[in-house]
């Protein structure tokens, strides 16, 4: 039972490859601010998590109050056996009512100590390994239609036949948009129009109408749940829900309702992986897709996320994401590299990384 000694906090500035990251709002992001974090145990064993909002005004989240929460909740987590998963997500729910995001690099770093105790890599323990690899999705950036459609093709080029697509602007222009990009599609591509809250409930319906002969999934349209079943039931377009599920009672709602055929779940919305891994299996169970992923990060995040995605059934895995793709700063050797639009969680025990220190540099908290 290695026992929590330290943690330590870093903060890692995440550069975008191509510049800026463009959704619904106005909202953009050219340089994500990652937090890393590693939890010390007195077996000698260092286990590592990261988290990264997606800026402060996409979810109640941002990278400052990830750091200040996690000062405030380390000192009681000193002492605590670091692989007792449940019980040390109960203590943190005790010691900090709420924030999931906050706690989510602490759960991430002690899933890795307790594949490094076992042996075994995190997706094992998260089920087992499903196939030698996974399929991924790109993020189409919020642009002109004739910008947007354009990248179709060179994403195509680097292996992406899944394209999610940043509406939740004007509605005629989101029109065009869907209607461009979907001209550039070949059989067996995947689009999904993410609007990531940005309509109001009678300009996603307008949207709904306008696209109902194109083939592809409407994602997150309105801000309330209310709004998006009474435009899900509207739509005949396969759904899909974000931002409004982040617990296990809110799939529960959502399959009772019909809301959704598709969910995505993202690791610090929720908690951490093993409240992830909770909603995974509530899904698989009930017939729900999932697309795994998280707000943003590097490379730790990424290999969080390809460890759950890779034990996740391919029936039920829609799609997953390869954050570090995006970026031009690596925070960690030994994660998954993207190979022909897929992704596959490594083989090494716990999460297979190891920070890059020269990155990291000194941490900005440390509690003993």
């Amino acid at each position: 039972m290695p026992k929590i000694t330290k943690i330590e906090a870093f903060q890692v500035d995440l550069p975008l490859r191509e510049g800026s990251y463009k959704w619904s709002g106005g909202n953009f992001v050219e340089v994500f601010d990652s937090t890393v974090v590693a939890v010390h145990t007195d077996a000698g064993i260092t286990g590592y998590g990261e988290v990264c909002p997606l800026g402060p005004a996409y979810l109640p989240a941002y990278a400052k109050g990830a750091r200040t929460g996690i000062a405030e909740l380390a000192p009681h987590l000193i002492g605590f056996d670091a692989t007792a998963l449940s019980l040390l997500n109960d203590r943190m729910d005790r010691a900090l009512r709420g924030h999931p995001y906050v706690k989510s690099a602490i759960d991430i770093a002690c899933w890795d100590i307790l594949g490094k105790v076992c042996g075994q890599p995190v997706v094992t323990l998260l089920g087992g390994r499903y196939g030698e690899s996974f399929p991924l999705y790109r993020a189409i950036s919020q642009e002109s239609p004739e910008e947007m459609a354009g990248k179709v093709l060179r994403y195509r080029s680097e292996g992406y036949t899944k394209f999610q697509l940043k509406v939740g602007g004007d509605p005629d222009t989101d029109i065009q948009r869907i209607h461009e990009v979907a001209g550039n599609l070949k059989t067996g591509d995947v689009l999904i129009a993410d609007a990531n809250t940005g309509w109001t409930q009678h300009q996603a319906i307008r949207v709904a109408d306008a696209v109902r002969s194109v083939d592809v999934y409407l994602e997150q349209p309105c801000a309330s749940y209310q709004e998006c079943l009474t435009v899900r039931r509207h739509s005949n377009r396969p759904f899909v829900l974000d931002e409004v599920v982040d617990c296990l009672a809110m799939v529960v709602r959502g399959f009772t309702d019909q809301a959704m055929d598709v969910i995505n779940l993202k690791i610090s919305k929720v908690g951490g992986l093993t409240r992830a891994r909770e909603i995974r299996d509530l899904c698989v169970s009930l017939g729900i897709a999932l697309t795994i992923e998280d707000t943003w990060g590097g490379d730790i995040t990424t290999a969080a996320i390809a460890h759950l995605a890779h034990s996740t059934p391919p029936a039920y895995l829609f799609t997953s994401t390869d954050f570090n793709s995006y970026l031009t700063v690596s925070n960690a050797e030994g994660a998954p590299q993207r190979k022909d639009g897929r992704l596959a969680a490594g083989c090494a025990p716990g999460l297979g990384i190891e920070p890059r220190w020269n990155v990291l540099g000194k941490p900005v908290l440390s509690i003993s």
